[in-house]
């Protein structure tokens, strides 16, 4: 089964409409940057219906080193560029959702 790297977006609405779990169908584990668990936690503390990355077992956080021109991309967000950053340090690897 090929690894995938989630974005906050994806996570988010399908936790939301309450498919996350479509993911776990698919892909044997889910890799999100730090940026995604922080953006993810952050949510939570605003008040919105977020899954607890720390808490499912079947995500695993991980920290990534952006390289400088993907940091140039500021209209992305940091979940978003480090989820590039990932999957562009080992393309071979992940299948990014």
């Amino acid at each position: 089964m090929p690894e995938v790297i989630a974005d906050t977006s994806v996570t988010q609405y399908l936790f939301q409409v309450g498919l996350l779990d479509l993911l776990f169908t698919l892909y044997q584990e889910i890799t999100i940057p730090a940026a995604v668990a922080n953006e993810l936690a952050e949510g939570r503390r605003n008040g919105i219906a977020l899954p607890d990355a720390e808490t499912m077992l079947r995500f695993r956080a991980t920290t990534v080193s952006v390289p400088h021109s993907i940091q140039l991309l500021k209209s992305l967000g940091s979940g978003e560029r480090e989820v590039l950053a990932l999957a562009s340090s080992s393309p071979n690897h992940f299948d990014p959702v």
